[in-house]
């Protein structure tokens, strides 16, 4: 979550295969509007889209102008990312494919491990569980791009909301689950620092792996930000149980998540509650084993 966002250039270039248009949704929960994204290895024929975004015609018209589609990729159901992509599917032909069967177009859902050949790249699937049950996080290589990304292959990670540009991700109680979202934080900094390790390296040249999110801008290391992420989750995680104990203390045995929400979130602005009071949820249930 963030308290404040701000609306900037729709399209931008990241490295020699990445390019993305910010849709024109920003508010509180989607910060500077949906990133989607267009993946093609240079020379290559077709494109990838991950993350149609809303339903914009403008968005989705210049998404499907911006090459030959050849497949769209879902990192999580919410309306955000996929409200547009009947409407991209419609305008391109190119088939839908995400996690869940209900939001493919044309398609089989995808499988967590599973590699994709598609525009020029590759592209390997990683289930990352947390924010939703069905979140994906997307690897993806291009074994040419040595001049824009510095030493060995280039690689860069989609993270839709598991990891996003600046705040914090939201546990969408109860189909997100928190214990599932450390557990794909951890994979995502390990990979990130394998990665690193064997020298691949992301945008920036002596970087790390950059993550791509969903929302917000580029970051420069997903094992940094996934680090982080866990360092956020664990001073929450704390806070929530000395607030439960707090309450016990004054006879509250069973604090509901607004009682809680006052304590630990009292700082974020009224329309965020409905956000902290998920995450809540999510922090009471993991506590309770």
């Amino acid at each position: 979550m963030t308290k404040g966002w701000a609306v900037v250039s729709a399209w931008e270039n990241i490295g020699s295969f990445v390019r993305r248009r910010r849709a024109e949704n920003p508010g509180p929960m989607t910060l500077d509007g949906t990133n989607s994204y267009i993946l093609t290895a240079p020379g290559a024929s077709g494109v990838v889209v991950v993350d149609p975004g809303p339903l914009q015609e403008r968005h989705l018209g210049e998404l499907a102008a911006a090459g030959s589609v050849e497949l769209i990729l879902i990192t999580h159901h919410h309306g955000d990312h996929t409200d547009g992509s009947a409407r991209l599917h419609q305008l391109t032909g190119a088939p839908v494919r995400a996690a869940l069967p209900a939001f493919c177009h044309g398609a089989q859902a995808l499988h967590d491990g599973e590699i994709i050949q598609a525009g020029g790249l590759t592209l390997e699937v990683l289930a990352t569980p947390g924010h939703t049950s069905d979140s994906l996080c997307f690897v993806v290589t291009d074994p040419l791009a040595r001049d824009s990304f510095g030493q060995g292959a280039g690689t860069v990670v989609l993270t839709g909301d598991t990891i996003l540009g600046s705040g914090s991700t939201v546990i969408c109680h109860p189909d997100g689950k928190l214990g599932d979202y450390l557990d794909s934080l951890a994979a995502l900094r390990r990979r990130g620092a394998r990665v690193n390790g064997a020298g691949v390296t992301g945008p920036v040249a002596g970087a790390g792996v950059a993550a791509l999110p969903g929302h917000g801008p580029v970051l420069g290391d997903i094992a940094a930000a996934a680090q982080a992420y866990e360092q956020h989750r664990a001073v929450r995680i704390a806070e929530v149980r000395n607030a439960v104990e707090l309450l016990a203390s004054i006879g509250t045995a069973e604090p509901t998540a607004a009682q809680v929400a006052a304590i630990v979130y009292k700082d974020v602005p009224e329309h965020l509650q409905g956000a902290a009071y998920l995450s809540v949820e999510a922090q009471l249930l993991y506590l309770r084993g």
